[in-house]
């Protein structure tokens, strides 16, 4: 019998798979080349883009006037070293004489204040601050002024009050106790959130209307709220009081003026920007129509 070769016997198997691959191969073709045309075919029947729905944009400001109820006192007081040449050496007795004499002012004002009716928490008494400063001495035998040097000691007096009928009876008490400087008074709200809500309520409620103004006006509908902005958050700002009592001048004048004195009003700001949707058988419909509105 003859032997049939290696070689032979291979040839006839790939042969055989080939044919068997063939008809894989050619139905992979036509799937890819159908998809291929199918991408590249035009959309012919693809439904044309919705134009953009109309709105109506309003911008609109507002503010709320408020009476503060609130008030914060600044007033400083302080005790000076006596000034000396700076070729002269600092006593350290004069400084320590200077910071009792200090201290012992600030318990007396204290005690001043709580006899009008004060808690002790509404009082601070800032901590000792310490200034070295320079001033203008004696003319010498030049004709020209000597510079001197003394030392300042000074307390910041802080008084919080919650009812303002008591402004004009602790200003009065503060000259009175002797304050070297009273640095004003700035007025307050004890609840400013309460206050700057009710501005931007305010804000909201005026765009409402115009909206509703001007769709009427247009014989159109609003719809759904499509945005909502604020252009100007509500600014709180306290009102400062501006006054300066030196002890040497303080006098009935000064507490008559204070006695009288009335705090006003604060006023808050705030601005919104709203845009609606419109809708109605006669509202705008042809593409990027808006109607837009501007205080």
């Amino acid at each position: 019998m003859k032997a049939i070769s290696p070689i032979s016997t291979s040839t006839i198997s790939i042969s055989a798979f080939s044919q068997k691959l063939r008809p894989q191969l050619l139905g992979y073709g036509l799937l890819g080349s159908a998809l291929l045309a199918l991408l590249s075919a035009p959309l012919a029947h693809a439904s044309p883009p919705h134009p953009p729905q109309p709105s109506l944009h309003v911008q609109a400001q507002s503010w709320v006037e408020v009476e503060p109820d609130k008030a914060t006192l600044n007033a400083r007081l302080w005790e000076n070293t006596p000034a000396l040449s700076t070729l002269e050496e600092s006593d350290s007795s004069a400084l320590s004489d200077a910071r009792e004499r200090l201290e012992s002012r600030a318990s007396e004002l204290i005690e001043q204040m709580e006899a009008t009716g004060l808690k002790r928490n509404a009082i601070n008494a800032g901590s000792l601050n310490v200034y070295p400063e320079h001033v203008q001495g004696p003319r010498n035998d030049d004709g020209e002024h000597e510079t001197l040097q003394r030392t300042r000691l000074e307390r910041p007096i802080t008084v919080e009050l919650t009812n303002l009928d008591q402004l004009s009876e602790v200003l009065d008490a503060l000259i009175a106790a002797g304050v070297n400087s009273l640095d004003g008074v700035q007025f307050d709200l004890q609840d400013r959130d309460a206050a700057t809500d009710e501005a931007l309520v305010k804000a909201l409620e005026k765009a409402q209307h115009k909206a509703n103004l001007m769709a009427d006006s247009l014989d159109a509908e609003l719809g759904h709220v499509q945005r909502i902005e604020e252009t100007q958050s509500p600014i709180f700002q306290p009102r400062m009081l501006a006054m300066q009592a030196e002890s040497d001048a303080a006098g009935a004048s000064q507490s008559s003026a204070a006695s009288d004195y009335s705090p006003g009003t604060i006023r808050i700001d705030a601005g919104v920007s709203v845009e609606w949707a419109l809708k109605g058988p006669d509202a705008p419909r042809h593409p990027g129509s808006d109607v837009a509105a501007q205080e």
